[in-house]
């Protein structure tokens, strides 16, 4: 009889294989695993999102890493995958030895080991990154991630270089417990008295509810700063930035009244807002005391503890006279708990503005995208007989989840011919879709999760937007366009940056043409012409030569992730093929009404919406916010340039007349010194 142990780790198998099969024919299997696995930790809020990074030399090996948003912290993986079911146990010594390779790779890095690689390996910006952060770096944490079972429960905490190092074994139990588990986190439970020292005393809100209570206290500084150097970003809710740095108002602010001020730090500051599934509770002088809590979470004030924990770390403060105001809301309702918690997180937040970007798998734009995906059929690709679906896996884990609830091997023989492993996409795989395609690779290149994030964003933008068959089709199309651009660039053996190689290209392509590559050709054949097949080949070559090659010496992946990176790719000029040209959308007719009075290809009117459409939607919508917020904008002015921004942001092109005025809205604003 299978465990649900063992169907877990079939599961993760198959997704592995599955990633090998829709990236490339010759992907390693242990990095998809890494890739796999680290984004199950990612998505759960342990780490931040990583980087898949494989490099093996004498006595040294890296699977994976990544920085932490202030750079003080650096996660660095390596995985054991065996690929067997049920899963086999790990060793003691193999896992120690994964553990020794991986901290020799970090040593040798920060004495240097990048001059000893290639410089177009990703190995080498990792590297050298470590290298350059050598000296602010705080924490290092060893990751061992595998498909079997170990036993070993707890290493003990190392100090190297005045950087501290912890070490972590996920394996595939504790995978599967987290899977199971139906949070998305492993529980934090923290223990006061027994790991602190102390109680935090309190008082209970005067009447209770059925769905939460709320104790308030004062929490020493030392308290707070100690809990977050043990447990770090994993204390603090995912939908709320884990760390706003030093350079905005507000920190700046925390920092100068720890330094200058500590005893005002109470009276000055608004606290910090904490949920938690339960409490311990004792009476203490005539009150109580939480002695400690289940699943404690910072949900606002991640920025006050973090600016006292860096404090003490980079300037040595003494917050001893230090003090902070806690809100404690105990959630009583698992059933509610998501909803109150990231409502928490938006009301509670005052001090810095949160932007909601929160665009949960349940919005209704993921549900249309998902019911598109299960009913539309895409037409029959060359050299096959049936139809298939493009499989939009709005929730981790939905392609397992109803390949596996065929009953017969016969069904799901049919589930995997209707819906090819290839062609399921994520929601982050449709953020690096739809931002390549908007031009903005620099967005892409800073990690699925940000992408997503940005793209959520930009998407809130345009009000209620639900998406039609065309969009879905189109959004196919683009995924056929990426997908392929990356079996391409692979083929080329540029030696690392594919990722980076692929989005910038595409986008130079987009950017170029004025978005005029047929989607709807690509849907229609569902494969992408040969000419654009060589102008990726041609456009990649330029591309990598000029992402490796960064202005003064750049770390390569930093650089990529600058939008100046992209405006400079920009002023590079391609010469497109005859046929590439003359198969390219014609602007005259593509997609105008007969009402907008596009009788004739007039020049200075295609001219004038080429332009507009140069500046994306969001953009067009900022200017019209700025307008009002200065008074720099009329009226007209301002209504005009959010329809602009509608329009574009929906995919529709703006009328001649539309242009026209927009042409002169641009005009002023630059006058006015608006940056676009």
């Amino acid at each position: 009889m299978t465990t649900n142990l063992e169907q877990f780790a079939e599961n993760v198998r198959q997704e592995v294989l599955t990633l090998v099969q829709s990236e490339d024919d010759e992907a390693f299997r242990e990095d998809m695993f890494t890739k796999t696995v680290t984004g199950y930790l990612s998505d759960y809020g342990e780490i931040d999102e990583a980087e898949p990074c494989s490099h093996r030399a004498r006595g040294i090996r890296v699977s994976g890493y990544t920085f932490s948003e202030n750079e003080e912290t650096l996660d660095l993986f390596v995985s054991i995958y065996k690929g067997q079911v049920p899963p086999v146990s790990i060793p003691r010594s193999e896992i120690d030895l994964e553990f020794a390779r991986l901290k020799e790779f970090f040593i040798k890095s920060i004495n240097g080991y990048h001059e000893k690689l290639e410089e177009a390996s990703e190995v080498f910006d990792l590297a050298l990154r470590i290298y350059e952060l050598k000296n602010s770096l705080i924490s290092v944490r060893y990751f061992v991630i595998t498909d079997g079972l170990s036993k070993i429960e707890n290493i003990a905490d190392t100090v190297e270089n005045g950087i501290k190092a912890s070490y972590h074994i996920w394996d595939i139990e504790r995978f599967c417990r987290l899977w199971n588990s139906g949070k998305k986190r492993e529980i934090v439970e923290i223990d006061f008295k027994k790991e602190f020292g102390q109680e935090i005393p309190c008082l209970l809100m005067p009447k209770e509810n059925d769905d939460y209570t709320t104790y308030l206290a004062i929490m020493p500084a030392i308290l707070l700063s100690a809990i977050y150097d043990k447990y770090g970003p994993r204390l603090l809710e995912k939908n709320v930035r884990s760390f706003l740095q030093v350079r905005t108002k507000v920190n700046k602010g925390i920092r100068e009244t720890i330094l200058s001020e500590p005893k005002m730090f109470l009276a000055y500051n608004n606290g910090i807002a904490v949920t938690a599934d339960k409490v311990a509770l004792i009476k203490v002088n005539g009150g109580m005391a939480i002695t400690a809590a289940t699943d404690f979470q910072i949900v606002n004030g991640g920025q006050t503890t973090a600016s006292l924990f860096n404090a003490v770390r980079k300037d040595n403060a003494d917050i001893s006279d230090v003090f902070v105001q806690v809100k404690f809301t105990i959630i009583k309702k698992p059933e509610i708990s998501n909803d109150l918690v990231s409502k928490i997180s938006l009301y509670a937040n005052s001090q810095n503005k949160v932007n909601t970007a929160d665009f949960s798998a349940n919005d209704p734009f993921h549900i249309k995208l998902e019911e598109f995906s299960r009913t539309i059929w895409a037409p029959a690709a060359p050299g096959v007989q049936h139809q298939t679906h493009w499989f939009y896996e709005r929730a981790r884990g939905q392609y397992l989840d109803e390949k596996g609830r065929q009953t017969t091997p016969a069904r799901k023989r049919s589930f995997e011919a209707q819906n090819p492993s290839k062609q399921k996409f994520t929601k982050t795989d449709l953020a690096k879709f739809e931002h390549t395609w908007m031009q903005m690779p620099h967005y892409v290149s800073r990690g699925a999760e940000k992408n997503f994030k940005e793209f959520a964003v930009r998407l809130g933008e345009r009000g209620k937007f639900t998406p039609d068959e065309q969009y879905f089709k189109h959004l196919a199309a683009k995924a056929l366009l990426f997908r392929r651009a990356e079996g391409l660039i692979q083929q080329q053996q540029y030696g690392g940056y594919r990722a980076n190689i692929v989005t910038y290209t595409l986008a130079y392509m987009s950017k170029k043409t004025n978005q005029r590559i047929d989607l709807d050709q690509i849907w229609r054949e569902q494969s992408i012409p040969k000419y654009i097949e060589e102008a990726i080949i041609n456009i990649s070559k330029m591309v990598h030569d000029f992402i490796t090659n960064p202005t003064g010496g750049r770390n390569i992946t930093e650089w990529c992730k600058k939008e100046e990176c992209w405006k400079s790719l920009c002023e590079k000029d391609y010469g497109f093929s005859q046929q590439f040209e003359s198969n390219l959308i014609d602007i005259s007719a593509d997609g105008y009404k007969k009402d907008d009075g596009f009788s004739s290809a007039d020049a200075d009117d295609m001219l004038n919406i080429a332009t507009v459409r140069e500046v994306s939607g969001s953009d067009w919508l900022m200017i019209s916010r700025w307008g009002k917020e200065t008074g720099a904008l009329g009226g007209f002015e301002r209504k005009l340039a959010y329809s602009i921004g509608k329009w574009i942001s929906n995919g529709q092109k703006p009328t001649r007349k539309m242009a026209k005025q927009g042409i002169k809205i641009l005009e002023k604003i630059r006058e006015l010194g608006f940056k676009i």
